[in-house]
């Protein structure tokens, strides 16, 4: 509306200014004479003017009857678009200055004014190649997606913008939360441009929130071949997608192709701990328990692991707790400062009975770094040196709100799942969970971490002995939190302490 005023009254400004010019030209004296090859002419103020305007009129119209004439000869000469050319020139001069307002427009954040430009350029170029793209942008920024789309669909039909317009319905799709179509889409633009990095990340991402990882291996191969990836981060990620793709073929029963995928993943990242405990069991299940202790071993000397210790018993899940403190020496020796490997030998003396080298082994573990599991241990100690029920009871009441220890977190997002999973439920990062102390304390323990019973494998169980309740349970956010006994069980040679 404000600019419909202005423009109102700069015509009538300009309407009044040429009138006022004109009565000063009539009023004024004297006048122009032109003398030429005895010929006289004799022009007042105003004829003068009027002289000069039409005179560059025609110089104006002479050069362009010279560009026609340029134009026609070159026609006669074999140029069949030099006359189309030469009424064109006017239209692409136009079209371009359009063309330039859009861009700029696009990039002040004006949808509405790029929008409108980028319609115009196509009516002057007829280069949908050129325009339709910024149209497509200019709906977006306007919110107009439904225009957006359509614009999009238009690329399809170019060779040369064909990936441009799977790129942008693929980025609709993902927005709007239609991943099934998204992953299609992404497919599509991959097979188009296996080298755009942005498009093999999109695509590598869909299938691993899918679970195609025989798929996503393939794409993250195609990602190392152009170097998009290091080749250690590209080993690891597809030691992680193929230990998925163990977990899979496994759920299905394909126990011959499972085993194979958990070895070859196991062999891409020896430290990947999933990967060696589901390696070690299918050693154990193809009777090769050399072979399954040597993966273990190694993937302890990465990182000491409940799990592994776990899968390091099931390699001879009969043997006596004496037997058992001695094979488990191999993993004992290694770290041996380190506190899961000091929790683990407590545990095995323990079930051996041992309490005073359980003891030892534990050493001030519990008062220097005090998790539910370290202060559970030292319980079942005192439980078992014959310790009053008040004291056993006072370090019970300690585990129920100390720290639960280390547990798989999300390196992005900081969320903590009780298991292992490729892809963090919370943030979607792919290979982002780690194995340390969760910033915040009032996460549940794990069921790997509860080692013992894993540990001395199926042995008796007190009837009357009761579980201690987790953190996050009801129970353990009472005021009073409920205190249960220690008891250590006996059964033939072997014992296990009940929570």
């Amino acid at each position: 509306m404000l600019l419909s005023l202005v423009k109102i009254v700069f015509f009538v400004v300009l309407v009044a200014a040429l009138a006022f010019g004109g009565t000063l030209l009539l009023e004024s004296e004297g006048g122009m004479r032109l003398a030429f090859a005895g010929y006289e002419i004799s022009l007042d103020p105003l004829q003068a003017v009027l002289a000069f305007l039409v005179l560059l009129a025609v110089l104006w119209l002479a050069v362009k009857l010279v560009g026609l004439l340029v134009a026609f000869v070159k026609f006669l000469l074999g140029d069949e678009t030099a006359i189309s050319r030469y009424f064109d020139r006017n239209r692409e001069r136009k079209g371009y200055e359009a063309l330039a307002d859009s861009m700029l427009a696009l990039a002040s954040g004006e949808g509405r004014v790029a929008l409108s430009k980028a319609s115009k350029a196509e009516k002057y170029l007829r280069k949908p190649e050129l325009t339709n793209l910024l149209a497509a942008q200019a709906a977006e920024m306007a919110g107009d997606r439904k225009k957006a789309e359509t614009t999009y669909k238009r690329l399809l039909a170019n060779d040369r913008t064909r990936f441009v317009g799977v790129r942008g319905i693929l980025k609709q799709r993902l927005e709007a939360g239609d991943t099934e179509t998204a992953l299609k889409l992404a497919e599509k633009a991959f097979a188009l441009k296996p080298k755009n990095e942005e498009t093999q990340d999109v695509l590598l991402k869909l299938q691993a929130e899918k679970g195609e990882w025989s798929a996503a291996r393939e794409t993250l191969a195609v990602k190392l071949k152009y170097g998009a990836i290091p080749r250690d981060v590209h080993k690891r990620r597809d030691a992680v997608m193929a230990l998925s793709e163990a977990k899979g073929v496994f759920e299905e029963g394909a126990t011959i192709e499972a085993r194979e995928a958990a070895i070859e993943a196991n062999k891409k990242s020896p430290d990947l701990i999933p990967a060696a405990v589901l390696a070690a069991d299918e050693y154990v299940a193809d009777e090769k328990p050399k072979q399954a202790a040597r993966v273990l071993k190694k993937a302890w000397q990465a990182q000491p692991h409940p799990d592994l210790a776990a899968a390091f018993a099931r390699i001879a899940p009969d043997e006596t707790p004496a037997q058992r403190i001695k094979r488990f020496s191999a993993l004992t020796k290694v770290h041996p400062d380190h506190a899961e490997t000091r929790m683990l030998l407590a545990e095995l003396h323990i079930a051996n009975e041992d309490f005073p080298a359980a003891r030892r082994a534990l050493g001030d573990l519990a008062e220097m770094n005090p998790t539910a599991r370290s202060l559970t241990i030292l319980a079942a100690i005192e439980r078992g040196e014959g310790s009053e029920d008040v004291v056993v009871r006072g370090w019970l009441t300690r585990a129920l709100t100390a720290p639960r220890g280390p547990q798989w977190v999300c390196d992005n997002c900081g969320a903590v799942h009780a298991e292992w999973q490729p892809v963090c439920e919370s943030c979607e990062g792919f290979d982002t969970l780690s194995w340390k102390q969760p910033k915040r304390d009032d996460v549940a323990m794990p069921a790997g971490t509860e080692m013992l019973p894993m540990i001395v494998g199926a042995g008796a169980k007190s009837e009357d002995a009761e579980d201690a309740p987790a953190a996050d349970t009801p129970e353990a956010d009472a005021s009073e939190p409920e205190v249960v006994d220690v008891e250590v069980v006996k059964d033939g040679d072997s014992a296990q302490t009940a929570k």
